[in-house]
């Protein structure tokens, strides 16, 4: 409860000029993008969380009788989740991280120069400490949330403890992702872009803390990748990257990639539209077309993994997947239904996905191939 919710005389707004309030809008803005952001990182999360008991899964089938094997591959593919900074945004990110994705309180970790000053967290049994370099080297998931000015430093400390597996995702809007690529020397690079429409409708509430507003149907229904509710947009290439990192996890594993399909059909459609049970020729399947240009499936070999995805590249240059998922809406529905699934609701009578802006030109490369020449990359 906000202790000043009667005392209008002390509010925020009680202080600012009548000739100046039209910029109060902005606070709407920033409570939107934190609430955009926290919830697109519990999306990323849990499905992250599920590839990894899927690829357990897979490998407990192929060797059975491997117990011992068995136990530690369950202890490697646990989601170990590290933030660096933790600031407003790294606080709101970790309670809804434990409480929404869930994470074990174990297997989340925070660096930050101020330590002491998260006492709740600790009392939750999260370790927090400030040793970049440390958490770098431990996290499966490396949450970026600190200032702009302070990530030069960071990308130093870390750069040589990152795992080529890790995957980076950066909250640093500031910082470009081919600069951020540059200071990590790392491929493995995730960082939302949003961007806000003209007319700013503030459906994102002000006394909730961002676990119960995403509990809230129509905040939840702002935060969907292809929703423009709220008017605080998400580049649809975030959902591309997130797409490519989930098989470079099973690049990282040597699945074959006639597995990785099977399971990117699992992780990414288990949630059906009720057209789909009266039609079910029309229920979407990847296919390898979907994922890589025809040139490299036909040079394809039927037992090796995918190659490598530089995940900056996916997210800045136009990619098969980008255009079969420009041209199925029917996928963009199942991604949609997936996505309010995960947390717990299902909004009806609603308007189809639309596509997001800001799909950039054509690439794709990769690092045991990586593509300098475009026409190599891309379908014809």
């Amino acid at each position: 409860m906000n202790i000043l919710d009667d005392l209008e005389s002390l509010k925020f707004e009680e202080g600012v000029p009548e000739e100046e309030r039209y910029w109060l809008y902005l606070q709407g803005r920033y409570r939107g993008l934190m609430i955009k952001g926290c919830a697109h990182a519990v999306f990323f999360c849990k499905l992250f969380s599920t590839l990894r008991e899927l690829l357990h899964q897979c490998r407990r089938k192929i060797q059975p009788r491997a117990v011992s094997f068995d136990a530690a591959a369950a202890e490697d593919e646990k989601l170990k989740v590290g933030i660096i900074g933790c600031g407003h945004l790294g606080k709101q990110l970790a309670n809804v991280l434990l409480r929404l994705v869930p994470i074990p309180a174990e297997n989340l970790q925070i660096s930050t120069r101020r330590p002491e000053s998260l006492v709740e967290l600790q009392k939750l049994g999260v370790r927090c400490f400030y040793d970049n370099a440390t958490l770098a080297g431990w996290a499966k998931v490396l949450f970026l949330c600190c200032l702009p000015a302070q990530l030069p430093n960071i990308c130093l400390e870390i750069q040589t403890k990152l795992e080529k597996t890790c995957t980076v995702y950066s909250f640093v809007s500031a910082i470009p992702l081919p600069r951020l690529k540059l200071l990590l020397n790392h491929t493995n690079i995730l960082r939302p872009q949003y961007q806000f429409s003209e007319d700013f409708d503030n459906i994102w509430g002000e006394n909730k803390d961002i676990t119960t507003a995403l509990q809230d149907p129509v905040v939840l229904q702002g935060t969907c990748p292809y929703s423009s509710v709220g008017g605080v947009i998400l580049n649809i290439k975030w959902l591309e990257g997130v797409f490519y990192a989930a098989i470079n996890v099973c690049t990282s594993k040597n699945v074959f990639h006639s597995q990785v399909l099977r399971i990117l059909n699992k992780l990414f459609l288990s949630v059906h539209l009720e057209s789909c049970e009266k039609d079910k020729e029309s229920c979407p399947k990847f296919q390898l077309s979907d994922i890589m240009n025809r040139n490299y499936v036909r040079n394809l070999f039927q037992n090796r993994p995918f190659p490598w995805f530089d995940l900056t590249t996916v997210q800045l240059k136009e990619t098969p997947f980008s255009q079969h998922l420009s041209k199925t809406p029917i996928l963009q529905e199942h991604l949609t239904l997936l996505y309010r699934k995960s947390f717990g609701i299902l909004l009806v009578n609603e308007e189809p996905p639309q596509a997001a802006t800001g799909s950039p030109p054509q690439g794709i490369g990769t690092d045991r191939k990586p593509c300098t020449v475009p026409e190599n990359c891309t379908n014809e």
